[in-house]
C-alpha cells in the first residue's frame, strides 16, 4: 500500500476505550493530529459494529489505536476499505491487529518504544536502590530509629556489582544504556543475540546459567511466548548468590513463581517484582508475606504525564507516515513471534 505524499490530509479516527483516549490524548495532542488529518468526531470508537462507526470507517485511512481497541478482523476491515495504516499509542498489537491486517497490507506502527522508557527507568532505580538495600535498611532504622553505617555488609552497595540483563528488548537495551555512567559490569543473555551484537551494546554475552550464577541483580526483559513461560525455572533461581535480586518487569509467567516464593520465604534472595502471576495476586498468596519481597502494581510502564510521550509519538508517526516516508518504528508481521 502507498502511503500518502505531501499536501495530502489523511481522513483519520480513534480506535480504543473512551478511558484510554482520555488517559492518552489531551487536547494539545488531539489538536496536534487535526493539524495533520482530517480527525473523525470524538468520542473515540469502542465498539467497531455499530452504524456510527461503520460511517466512520468507510473514509478512514490511518486509525489511531490504544488500549481497548477492538479486533480489526475481516469484518471490520470490509468496513474500512481505505484503510492503510494503524497507529498505535501502546506497546502490544496483538490484542486487534490481526491476520487480516497484514494480508491487506496495512502499515502498522507502535509506540513500544516509547512505553519502553519509563520500563527502563523505573528499573534502573529498582537496581539501584535494591543494591543499597534501601527497603530492608529503611524498614529497619523506622523500626529502631537508630543509625549504623560503619558495620554495613560489603554486599550493600552498587560499585562494580554485576547486572545482568535478560533478554536484549527495547526495555533490555534501554536498561543497558542508563546503567553505562554506573560503575557496574554488565552481562547479556539473549539467544538471538552474538558476541558481536554484545560488544556493540557494550556488554558481555553469557549464557543462561551463568547469568543467573554471577549476577548480583538479574533483570527480567524477556517477552512472554510459548518458548519462554516458565523460563527462569528453579534451577537457575537456585544457582542465584545468597542476597541476589531478581527483577521482573516483564510478565510473571515468565518466571517459576512458586520456586521464587520459596526462595524468598527462605530468605536466601531479594526480589522486585512489577509483574506476577496472576495479576492481581489473591490475598492468602506467600509472596505478600516475604518482607524481601517488592511487590507492585504494574506501574513501571506509561502512568500520568508518561501518557503524553505515547501521544507525542503517535503524532510523530502519524506525521512521518502522512509525509509518504512511512514509519520510523513499524511492526513486521515477521517479527511478531519475538515480541511482547
Amino acid at each position: 500500500m502507498t502511503t500518502p505524499g505531501p499536501g495530502l490530509r489523511p481522513r483519520a479516527a480513534l480506535a480504543m476505550s473512551q478511558e484510554a483516549a482520555a488517559a492518552v490524548l489531551d487536547a494539545e495532542s488531539l489538536d496536534a493530529l487535526r493539524a495533520l488529518c482530517d480527525l473523525a468526531p470524538l468520542p473515540a470508537l469502542d465498539d467497531l459494529s455499530t452504524s456510527r462507526a461503520r460511517e466512520v470507517l468507510a473514509d478512514v485511512d490511518v486509525l489511531i489505536t490504544g488500549w481497548g481497541c477492538p479486533p480489526l478482523d475481516e469484518r471490520v476491515l470490509e468496513a474500512a476499505p481505505r484503510l492503510r495504516a494503524v497507529v498505535h499509542t501502546a506497546g502490544s498489537v496483538r490484542g486487534h491487529v490481526t491476520d487480516a491486517c497484514w494480508e491487506r497490507g496495512i502499515e502498522v506502527s507502535s509506540a513500544a518504544a516509547a512505553n519502553a522508557v519509563p520500563v527502563a527507568e523505573y528499573t534502573l532505580a529498582m537496581i539501584l536502590l535494591s543494591g543499597k538495600h534501601v527497603l530492608e535498611r529503611a524498614r529497619d532504622y523506622r523500626a529502631s530509629q537508630r543509625r549504623t553505617w560503619l558495620g554495613t555488609p560489603r554486599s550493600v552497595g552498587n560499585y562494580r556489582r554485576t547486572i545482568g540483563i535478560l533478554s536484549a528488548s527495547l526495555v533490555g537495551r534501554r536498561v543497558v544504556e542508563l546503567l553505562r555512567p554506573h560503575d557496574v559490569d554488565v552481562v547479556l543473555h539473549d539467544p538471538y543475540v552474538t558476541d558481536t551484537d554484545a560488544a556493540e551494546l557494550g556488554v558481555e554475552r553469557v549464557e543462561l546459567a551463568e547469568l543467573f550464577a554471577r549476577c548480583d541483580t538479574v533483570s527480567v526483559h524477556t517477552p512472554l511466548l510459548p518458548a519462554t513461560r516458565g523460563l527462569v525455572g528453579r534451577a537457575l533461581i537456585e544457582s542465584m548468590p545468597a542476597d541476589a535480586v531478581l527483577i521482573n518487569t516483564s510478565r510473571g509467567a515468565v518466571v517459576d513463581q512458586e520456586a521464587l516464593t520459596d526462595a524468598l520465604l527462605a530468605g536466601r534472595i531479594r526480589a522486585v517484582l512489577d509483574v506476577t502471576d496472576p495479576e492481581i495476586l489473591p490475598p492468602e498468596h506467600p509472596l505478600w508475606r516475604c518482607e524481601n519481597a517488592l511487590i507492585t502494581p504494574h506501574l513501571a510502564g506509561s502512568e500520568g504525564n508518561e501518557w503524553r510521550r505515547l501521544a507525542d509519538h503517535a503524532v510523530a508517526e502519524t506525521a512521518h507516515w502522512a509525509s509518504g516516508a512511512g514509519f520510523r518504528h513499524p511492526v513486521r508481521r515477521e517479527r511478531l513471534a519475538f515480541l511482547a
